[in-house]
C-alpha cells in the first residue's frame, strides 16, 4: 500500500493512523479543517506525509481541495464530531452538521476521488458503538453509525472491487477524549478487563485495509464491552 489518505487526521486516533503508515514508509496525505493545523500534523509525524485542508460538513468544497491528490490505495475515513443531541431537545442544526459530515462528506470524499482508487485498494470509514448501544443524547450518533453500514453496503456493490470496511471503536481510554476521565466503571464491565488503546484501533484499521479477503465487515473494538 504506497499510498494512504486519512481523513481526519491531525489528532487523536487518525494521528496515529497517518503515523503507522508513514513509519512503513508510505506516502501519507492526512486532512483536517485548517490548513496549518494539518501541515503541522504532518511535520510533527514526517516522513512523505502532506497535510491537506478538508471540512467533511463543507461537502461542496471536497472534490476542489483533493483536485491535487494523486493515486490512493488506502482510503480511512476517521473523521467524527460528538454530538449530544435528544428527541426532546433536538437541535436541528446540529444534527444536520453531523449528518452531513459523515453521510454525505464520507460519500462525497469516496466520489471525488473514485477514479483514483487502486482496484485492489481499501476503504475504513469509522462509525461507533452508539449504533448498538444507544444513551441519552446519541441519537443523531446513534442514527448515522447506522447510516454508515448502509453506505457500505452500497459502496461495495457500486466499488467492486475495490474493499470498503466499518469500524467501531468502543471507549479508547488513551485517546485525548478519554484520558483524563475515571472509566473504571466501564473497565469493571468489559469482559477482557482493559479497554481499547489507541494502538488497538490503529491495528483494527491496519488489518481491515491489509487483508484482501475482509469486505464488508463490521468490526467492533471494544474488549466486549457490548457483552458485559
Amino acid at each position: 500500500m504506497s499510498s494512504v489518505l486519512v481523513v481526519g487526521g491531525t489528532a487523536g486516533i487518525g494521528q496515529q493512523i497517518a503515523q503507522h503508515y508513514a513509519d512503513e514508509g508510505h506516502r501519507v496525505t492526512l486532512t483536517g479543517r485548517d490548513a496549518d493545523r494539518a501541515a503541522a500534523a504532518a511535520k510533527e509525524i514526517g516522513g512523505d506525509t502532506t497535510g491537506l485542508a478538508l471540512d467533511l460538513a463543507a461537502p461542496k468544497d471536497i472534490a476542489p481541495a483533493l483536485a491535487g491528490l494523486g493515486a490512493v490505495d488506502g482510503l480511512v475515513l476517521a473523521a467524527i464530531e460528538r454530538d449530544v443531541n435528544t428527541v426532546t431537545d433536538y437541535d436541528i442544526d446540529r444534527a444536520l452538521q453531523l449528518v452531513t459530515l459523515k453521510l454525505v462528506g464520507y460519500t462525497e470524499v469516496v466520489h471525488a476521488l473514485r477514479t483514483r482508487l487502486a482496484p485492489d485498494g481499501a476503504i475504513v470509514m469509522f462509525g461507533g458503538l452508539a449504533l448498538q448501544r444507544p444513551y441519552p443524547g446519541s441519537t443523531t450518533v446513534s442514527t448515522v453509525n447506522g447510516g454508515v453500514i448502509g453506505l457500505m453496503h452500497a459502496m461495495i456493490v457500486e466499488l467492486a472491487p475495490i474493499r470498503v470496511n466499518v469500524i467501531h471503536p468502543g471507549i479508547v481510554g488513551d485517546s485525548p477524549y478519554w484520558r483524563d476521565r475515571d472509566l473504571s466503571p466501564v473497565v469493571a464491565r468489559t469482559p477482557c478487563g482493559r479497554l481499547a488503546e489507541m494502538a488497538d484501533i490503529v491495528d483494527a484499521v491496519a488489518f481491515l485495509l491489509r487483508n484482501p479477503a475482509v469486505n464488508g465487515v463490521s468490526l467492533n473494538v471494544d474488549g466486549g464491552t457490548l457483552l458485559g
